[in-house]
């Protein structure tokens, strides 16, 4: 019977072996254990919103776009009323982003920033300090020229939905040591250095900065972070950068346009902490006038899904470090220049030092000679992309129609009504092409073509077995070696 009880208790060790070691192989307290599962969720996710839309009618499906994050709140007509429902609408790393999710809407109608160590009440500036979660809305259209970087506390959320919002000037945001913060639906351009003075980063504390880099938005030492449908462009650094142990961080649905160095993901390459970094790049458009980082990795775990790269000058993706980048169903379209076709760039350019480096490429839709150089264990089965049919590059187009700023202008005509939304407009403006109506055939096999996703319920399942095996193994040793459980401590 000890024979048996031994053989029991190596098989449910074995059971556990990936679990125990995705634990003890954690270099940041927020990080997820398990990255895949989280890609695997998206997929899921996705699939969901896109099936839900080629099951409806036309008339039923006309604000449906099988974008997960859009097609969670934006059907709702009296979505003005339910702002908060967008804090469970998030997908990937930073899913669990509150916001200022259960707080009090805080309503900005002062645009100004005359002080950023006093700030006026009914400013930006005043209500990103505050210590209690948040949702900031804006009274109105307004144009916010910051005179230095803007520190955001936790648990806030920047809405600009309903009005036209744009922050510029000095800094421009900076998430520094929080958590909990969205920001949606704004405009962030021609951000400049600034700083070497006092600016207030809460009710009751006041004091020095040294001067700013001039990015867009700054994420450091910073998790549980969510930027949704934001423009970024024009800034004197990174439009994004997360760094210093960031994790848990989703960018989606958001354009990017006339920048040189777009994302930097990762502070430098002997920073270990940033092993832990996890961030979910979904459903943006990286537009006109880009050159580089769309993001530059160093180290973590980077998911780009569903994103539609139309421009670059040098590379798109680009890593030290041994990073890990998991592209899937991706549209990359190379750029005119015969040496600029290569997708990616390894800044360690002996082969023999990025050979086993992580770098996946599964279903991406490769235009005008672009290709994606992978690299790591099982690389066989990451050397999929290829162009594909029409149907899936409408797809997409449908997922990343309104990328960007609700009501900015896009890059073709069309357009689908969404009831009771302002945002700017009435109206979204599409890309190229029929969307997911046409066609039919598996949704999932044209963005993620190496097969099906297993099933919400596998992971219960698996945990059931492991529950069920630990229930027998205690029976076992309780009933026949009760001896065993009397031994003292040594």
């Amino acid at each position: 019977m000890l024979l048996h009880t031994c053989t029991l208790l190596l098989s449910l060790l074995t059971s556990l072996c990936p679990l125990i070691k995705a634990s003890l192989n954690l270099t940041l307290p927020h990080q997820h254990p398990n990255p895949e599962a989280v890609v695997q969720e998206v997929q899921r996710q996705i699939n969901v919103s896109i099936s839900r839309r080629q099951m409806l009618t036309a008339a039923e499906s006309l604000c449906l776009t099988g974008n997960p994050i859009d097609d969670c709140w934006r059907c709702d007509t009296n979505w003005a009323a339910n702002r908060q429902k967008l804090a469970d609408c998030g997908v990937g790393f930073g899913h669990a982003a509150l916001g200022g999710k259960g707080g009090a809407i805080y309503v900005v109608s002062d645009s100004s920033d005359y002080s950023p160590a006093d700030p006026t009440p009914g400013t930006l500036r005043h209500a990103v300090i505050q210590t209690e979660p948040l949702w900031i809305v804006f009274a109105s259209n307004m144009e916010i020229k910051l005179k230095h970087e803007l520190i955001v506390n936790s648990f806030k959320t920047i809405d600009g939905r309903g009005a036209n919002v744009l922050i510029t000037g000095g800094g421009c945001i900076t998430l520094q040591y929080v958590s909990n913060v969205i920001i949606h639906n704004i405009h962030v351009t021609r951000c400049v250095p600034s700083g070497n003075t006092n600016i207030r980063s809460s009710p009751t504390y006041v004091g020095p900065r040294g001067q700013s880099d001039g990015d867009g938005i700054s994420i450091f030492s910073s998790r549980n972070i969510w930027i949704d449908h934001c423009s970024l462009s024009y800034c004197t650094d990174g439009l994004i950068d997360a760094i210093m142990g960031s994790t848990a961080i989703t960018i989606s649905n958001s354009y990017f346009s006339h920048h040189d160095e777009v994302m930097l993901l990762g502070h430098h390459d002997e920073y270990l902490l940033d092993s832990g970094m996890q961030v979910t790049i979904a459903f943006n458009h990286f537009g006109e006038k880009l050159v580089q980082r769309m993001p530059r990795c160093r180290r973590g775990y980077i998911h780009v899904v569903n994103n539609d790269f139309t421009e670059w000058q040098m590379y798109a993706i680009g890593g030290s470090a041994n990073p890990t980048i998991n592209s899937q169903g991706n549209r990359y379209t190379a750029p005119e220049d015969p040496n600029a076709k290569e997708v990616t760039k390894r800044v360690e350019m002996d082969e023999n030092k990025w050979s086993d480096w992580n770098w996946r490429t599964d279903g991406d839709i490769m235009v005008n000679g672009a290709f994606f150089v992978p690299s790591g264990v099982g690389l066989s089965q990451y050397t999929k992309a290829s162009s594909i049919e029409p149907k899936s590059a409408g797809l997409i187009n449908q997922l990343t129609m309104n990328a960007g700023v609700f009501g900015d202008p896009r890059y073709s005509s069309g357009s689908v009504t969404y009831p009771g939304f302002g945002g700017g407009t009435s109206s979204a403006t599409t890309g190229k092409g029929n969307g997911v109506g046409s066609g039919g055939g598996d949704y999932l096999g044209m963005i993620f073509r190496s097969g099906a996703v297993p099933s919400s319920s596998s992971l219960s399942t698996t945990t059931n077995l492991l529950s069920s095996l630990l229930i027998i193994l205690t029976l076992s040793i309780t009933s026949n070696h009760g001896a065993l459980l009397s031994f003292p401590l040594l």
